[in-house]
């Protein structure tokens, strides 16, 4: 009998993909990770989310939902990897004035990686790894290489944040719930009588990103327009990102929005919505799912998770680094989020951005 970690995280996603390796015949081992010291964060009341606040509930939503399913749940403690790979990094990126995606760097560096070498470092022997994502995973019998699909449930689909992967992880990893909507997982978790099958989504870090960057020195500077005239000051560069237009302070007769962020000297720029837009960018540390291109190829482009695709086209500059050329200009290309290339349901692979034009 093939032997399946379930990476389970208490939320109704990861526990209906346990679920549902059990009954297609697995030997099912879950384990959750204990990736925070349950301190609250001072004056803030937020809802659970897998990065902190919250986290022993999780793990006794898991322990529940193990035990109604019959399978093993081990609890394995990821703190200090957490803290050094996903929070310093994103506290870090802020103050270089970008825009982190720690759901990314979590899912390479911890989930899909940590964990299993720590389950392995105490004795558990597992054949595949599995997680809730909404994705699917195949093999090209062709080029002999893993492919990362979206899920079918479009609106579900995470693969966004999964590109990062290596052929290594995407093939040892399952993701039994990329070929059902949200509705039927949840309707299969009331079905098992789980009880974690009303729970609401988790809140992703750039909802509470103010939250965990009060610690960080704060360092006031000016906000300036596009010119270089002094509109008003910013409370730090960290609590910034590219396309932000509330809590600016400054007044104008039509809104502004921050169109870039220089932590060189400490400002903010700011200027007109249409001053957002760009049709290129530079992305570096890639990851190539597909092939890796050697001349330019065509792809849909997403430069944000919440973003639609657009097509472009993905130039290679150098062993590092593409060139993306959009067909149409985009609103606010961010530096720190990923750009992700899609040739219809495949993901081909991805980058960080790092900046516009150059």
């Amino acid at each position: 009998m093939e032997r399946v970690l379930v990476a389970m995280s208490g939320g109704v996603d990861s526990s209906v993909a346990a679920a549902l390796l059990k009954e297609q015949g697995y030997s099912v081992t879950g384990v959750t990770m204990r990736i925070w010291d349950d301190e609250g964060l001072p004056g803030k009341v937020i809802r659970r989310g897998c990065y902190g606040p919250g986290n022993e509930q999780d793990i006794e939503d898991a322990r529940m939902v193990a035990g109604i399913l019959g399978i093993t749940l081990r609890v394995i403690d990821l703190r200090d990897e957490f803290r050094s790979h996903v929070l310093d990094y994103f506290g870090r990126e802020y103050l270089r004035g970008r825009t982190p995606n720690p759901c990314i760097r979590c899912n390479r560096d911890i989930k899909f990686a940590a964990l299993g070498r720590k389950a392995v470092g105490i004795g558990i022997g597992f054949d595949h790894f599995a997680t809730g994502h909404y994705a699917r995973v195949e093999c090209d019998l062709n080029s002999g290489r893993h492919v990362l699909k979206k899920a079918r449930h479009l609106p579900k689909d995470q693969t966004y944040f999964l590109y990062a992967l290596s052929q290594e992880q995407l093939g040892r990893s399952l993701f039994p719930v990329g070929d059902y909507t949200k509705e039927e997982v949840r309707r299969k978790a009331c079905d098992l009588e789980l009880a974690v099958h009303a729970r609401p989504e988790s809140q992703d870090f750039t909802a509470v990103r103010n939250a965990f960057l009060e610690e960080d020195a704060v360092q006031p500077g000016p906000i300036l327009d596009v010119e270089g005239n002094t509109l008003g000051e910013h409370r730090g560069i960290q609590f910034y990102t590219i396309g932000q237009r509330k809590g600016l302070g400054v007044s104008a007769r039509e809104p502004l929005y921050v169109v870039r962020i220089d932590p060189q000297n400490n400002a903010i720029i700011v200027g007109r919505k249409e001053e957002l837009y760009s049709d290129e960018l530079t992305a570096s540390d890639l990851n190539w799912i597909a092939e890796k291109p050697v001349q330019p190829v065509r792809a849909r482009a997403k430069i944000r998770y919440l973003h639609s695709e657009a097509e472009a086209t993905v130039i290679p500059i150098d062993e590092g680094r593409v060139r993306v050329r959009f067909d149409e200009p985009q609103m606010a290309i961010t530096p720190g989020q990923a750009v992700v290339f899609y040739n219809g349901a495949v993901v081909m692979g991805g980058g960080t951005i790092e900046g516009g034009p150059g």
